[in-house]
């Protein structure tokens, strides 16, 4: 399986301009530029859209991690934190942190810490970061 997206940059770094786009069309001449990723600007950034591809994919991979147990989830909702900071070898993606809660009924808060977990370690999202990716994961109803 083989997936695309392109981008285009007219310009400098600071006053330039891109447009990204998705091989599906969801993304099509998005906009993006220096004031979306370091400013407050409107638009896109790269780093927004792998903390978008992190949520999804690890959502998809706790589902099926609860499925191996006999399990669905009435929801799964992740946010993906994603942290870049600058070091000497320029602007890095340092950390992702995963915040999930997830609904599933009649089960233990230990038991969906360890799917989230194995989801976690399993997301090819997940895989193909080289940042500390940390998690919060916390089942609904419980305390």
């Amino acid at each position: 399986m083989k997936r695309t997206a392109s981008a285009v940059w007219t310009g400098n770094l600071k006053e330039g301009r891109g447009k990204i786009s998705t091989e599906s069309g969801v993304l099509s001449d998005t906009q993006y530029s220096f004031s979306t990723r370091f400013e407050d600007g409107k638009g896109t950034n790269p780093e927004e859209l792998i903390a978008a591809a992190h949520a999804g994919c690890f959502s998809m991979a706790l589902s099926a991690e609860l499925a191996k147990l006999g399990k669905t989830a009435d929801s799964i909702q992740t946010e993906a934190e994603l942290t870049m900071l600058k070091t000497d070898a320029g602007f890095t993606i340092t950390a992702v942190h995963l915040k999930v809660k997830g609904k599933v009924p009649n089960w233990d808060p230990a038991a969906f810490k360890a799917a989230a977990e194995a989801a976690k370690n399993g997301c090819p999202v997940s895989r193909v970061l080289k940042a500390d990716i940390t998690m919060e994961a916390r089942l609904e109803g419980w305390t």
